[in-house]
């Protein structure tokens, strides 16, 4: 009883990924993910989503994740160096990012940011999260991050950002495209920061562990299917 208990219990677990995955990966991930099990219902895909930074340095310290999604490609490129990776580092995509608000106009871009009405602008913090470095990079590339970083406050990841702006914490924010694409901000006009003021979002992933399920799922990742639900999210396949 015992044994087929314990036997019945190691086939559940076998059947588990658990993926660390950047928070601009929540809605693409988050669907590609339920469609896998929907073909696969013997699978459970676990997500977490956080900042690319902090998940690498959890997966650095143990923590038992199968797969990491990362918003800059150099983390598992690292983790890959440390020994702390079994796969191939590849990249899947490539991040874009925009102004976003639902109480001002952003259409006229980042010089909107001047404006004396904004008092709060959210950005991702940019110590551990990569899409926040970029917001940074624009700043200064438009000239004018000197002039308004008094107004910047920190989310702790994309997501965070975002519900900062939703919720009129901050005035605007910079986001994700992926994230500006979801169902909940898709429906509000952004402006789409030019790709030039930036260094390029290069994403990656890398499997952690050895686990025939995880290796199963990255193999669906990487169909033309699943690039077709990342383009729907604002992702530049390669």
């Amino acid at each position: 009883m015992v044994a087929s208990l314990a036997l019945s219990l190691s086939s559940l677990l076998a059947g588990e990924v658990n993926i660390a995955a950047a928070a601009d990966m929540k809605y693409a991930l988050g669907d590609i993910a339920k469609l896998y099990m929907k073909r696969h219902p013997e699978t459970k895909i676990n997500t977490m989503f956080g900042s690319s930074g902090k998940a690498f340095t959890q997966i650095s310290n143990g923590a038992p994740y199968d797969i990491y999604y990362s918003a800059d490609i150099d983390y598992p490129k690292k983790l890959k160096a440390a020994g702390k990776a079994v796969g191939d580092v590849k990249p899947y995509a490539i991040g874009r990012i925009v102004l976003w608000s639902n109480t001002i106009d952003t259409s006229k871009g980042m010089n909107t940011l001047l404006s004396p009405n904004i008092k709060k602008i959210a950005i991702a913090n940019p110590e551990h999260a990569p899409y926040g470095r970029a917001a940074v990079a624009a700043l200064k590339s438009y000239g004018i991050y000197e002039k308004i970083k008094d107004k910047l406050i920190y989310g702790e990841n994309i997501n965070q950002t975002a519900q900062y702006a939703q919720t009129k914490a901050a005035d605007v924010a910079i986001l994700a495209l992926s994230i500006s694409s979801s169902p909940a901000l898709r429906d509000i006009p952004s402006f789409l920061i030019p790709k030039e003021s930036h260094p390029e979002l290069v994403q990656g992933y890398v499997l952690v562990k050895n686990n025939s399920e995880a290796s199963a799922f990255i193999s669906f990742f990487e169909t033309k299917e699943a690039n077709e639900i990342l383009k729907k999210y604002g992702f530049v396949v390669q």
